[in-house]
């Protein structure tokens, strides 16, 4: 039996085109049983890899899945619906740090960094805290079959304990939440207001966790530990967030210090998963904008650019005519297209002069030492140039969505003589050697493959895209939060609303 898993991401663009399958599964016990989900491989090899600690709360956690998993497939032949499956689908965007990355931006133009800087918090420790243990347990998804997966995006290619969705959203809607709180003990919104916005908090929240499950994308257990974290990475930022600021801006050159010393380490200690899992990836990128954050709150606080530099009002903030409205709304769009366009140049400048100064400054120092190198990654040794970066991938419509959904009908296994046929979509890919080599294990089992053979197209990843993440997104931060708020203050588009 195949697993049901549909990735609505879009990359095929003809009638007719597949959306994603993965490959035979069986108990995970059986060590003929091949899996190209991450956490899926046989038990011994996790129980042979992991810490001893490790793999005995995977085992604990591997049982729930399994349990879940015919709980949530019961759960969604009842209630799955087509109009369901396209609003958590498209919901469950909301709470990806790829959203937030490009929320959080607004918050340093229109004059509210302390938001920034307490949403950055909240979300960089969110994302690193559920991709380490993501990565210590490795624990899978809800099996498919008997479940049917709706994912947009690569998440599939995650571990599923915690749920990181679940962690971002809780964290998220109550650090809203004491904002909103405070501002309704000043008197600065109504009673009516704040109840209206409990509601909205805990309607997006609750949007988000259970469309996690609903989705089947997360078990139970998967969105519990995700809960918990959430509500203690919002204390955490209460209590810790303001003191570590003050540390960091009033002991001179050792604050920045202290932060790229800190940003190493939670890097170079971060935890190597069995599969190659893409967790590593999201979690620097998060929190070298934390970083970045940071030092540049430092540099203003250090040179006069601090929250008090910025005195001028975006052209028409006064709101009291139409006339101030369309100017206000006019500039608004404007610092957003220039500000977002900066930020872009800079990823692929940065990005490409990374990838170009590295590789040979990699090659040169392994002469001299031997370089620390993660599983899975390619050392420059190994490597002459860096590929180029492919294009982004299309995300389909609300209005193409049912489409794509009406395809899961299509797939179709039958016995056909020794071989069993699969209908295996042109745009499935996986990740690293491993995956691979069980790529050629399913193949082998699996026989005649119709529409052709399984193609070779894994992602590969290469020891510079550690640094070059670091220095990227570090960048993107300081740029956002310092140096085009200077830029609005001088042009004279104001940062304060």
């Amino acid at each position: 039996m195949t697993a049901n898993t549909y990735n609505l991401q879009g990359n095929s663009t003809k009638p007719g085109d597949k959306i994603y399958l993965t490959t035979p599964s069986s108990t995970e016990e059986s060590p003929e049983s091949y899996s190209l989900d991450p956490g899926r491989q046989p038990s011994y090899v996790y129980n042979n890899t992991l810490p001893r600690w490790a793999a005995a709360i995977r085992r604990r956690i591997v049982k729930r899945v399994e349990w879940e998993s015919e709980v949530i497939a019961a759960m969604q032949e009842s209630i799955r619906t087509p109009w369901l499956d396209t609003y958590f689908v498209y919901t469950s965007s909301l709470g990806t740090h790829t959203f937030f990355m490009t929320a959080l931006p607004c918050t340093y133009f229109f004059g509210y960094p302390q938001y920034g800087r307490g949403l950055l918090f909240v979300l960089s420790t969110g994302v690193y805290a559920t991709s380490v243990i993501k990565d210590l347990i490795c624990s899978p998804r809800p099996h498919a079959p008997p479940v049917t997966r709706l994912t947009m995006g690569s998440h599939h290619l995650e571990y599923g304990f915690p749920s990181t969705h679940t962690t971002n959203s809780v964290s998220i809607a109550l650090f809203i939440f004491t904002q909103v709180y405070r501002a309704y003990l000043n008197a600065s919104i109504s009673q009516t207001a704040y109840i209206m916005w409990i509601c909205g908090l805990v309607f997006y929240a609750f949007s988000i966790v259970y469309g996690r499950i609903y989705t089947a994308m997360h078990s139970f257990t998967d969105c519990a530990m995700g809960i918990t974290l959430g509500v203690s990475l919002w204390l955490a930022q209460l209590y810790l967030e303001k003191p570590l600021e003050n540390w960091v801006l009033g002991n001179g050159w050792l604050g920045p210090l202290a932060v790229s010393l800190a940003t190493a380490l939670i890097v170079n200690q971060h935890p190597q998963p069995v599969d190659d899992c893409p967790c590593f990836e999201d979690a620097i990128a998060f929190m070298s904008v934390n970083a970045g954050a940071l030092l540049a709150q430092w540099h203003g606080a250090q040179y006069g650019f601090g929250d008090s530099y910025y005195s001028v009002r975006q052209p028409g903030s006064a709101y009291e005519t139409w006339s101030d409205v369309g100017t206000w709304w006019l500039y608004a769009a404007i610092k957003m297209v220039v500000g977002i366009l900066i930020i872009f140049m800079w990823r692929i400048v940065a990005k490409s002069v990374m990838h170009l100064i590295l590789p040979p400054t990699y090659r040169l120092l392994a002469q001299a030492f031997t370089l620390p190198n993660r599983r899975f990654y390619t050392p420059a040794t190994d490597y002459h140039s860096m590929p180029p970066e492919k294009g982004l991938r299309p995300i389909p419509s609300v209005i193409d969505l049912p489409a794509h959904m009406e395809m899961e009908m299509e797939l179709k296994v039958g016995a056909t003589g020794a071989g069993r046929r699969l209908h295996v979509p042109r745009d499935i890919k996986q990740r690293g050697a491993g995956a691979a080599l069980r790529r050629e294990k399913v193949a082998e089992e699996v026989g005649t493959v119709v529409g052709g053979p399984l193609e070779d197209e894994s992602i590969k990843h290469y020891d510079v895209d550690v640094l070059t993440k670091v220095i990227v997104y570090s960048g993107i931060a300081i740029l956002a939060a310092e140096v085009v708020p200077i830029l609005f203050e001088v042009l004279g588009w104001g940062v304060r609303a």
